[in-house]
């Protein structure tokens, strides 16, 4: 007869899915800083257009 009791989870498939976790939570940071940025910068951004690093007229080379 085969056994019908649980299988157990081997060390390596733990330590795998320990790993895929961790880099998935560092990706969520990643894209929460990014948006968090892209926010401030667009904040700064309306309230400074100056900044924005458009075409200078008079910075130009002759």
């Amino acid at each position: 007869m085969g056994s019908s009791g649980k299988k157990r989870t081997t060390v390596a498939k733990l330590n795998r899915e320990s790993k895929l976790r961790d880099k998935r939570a560092k990706k969520q940071a990643r894209h929460a800083a990014r948006r968090l940025t892209a926010a401030r910068d667009a904040a700064e951004g309306a309230s400074r257009p100056e900044e924005l690093g458009g075409s200078d007229v008079t910075g130009g080379v002759v």
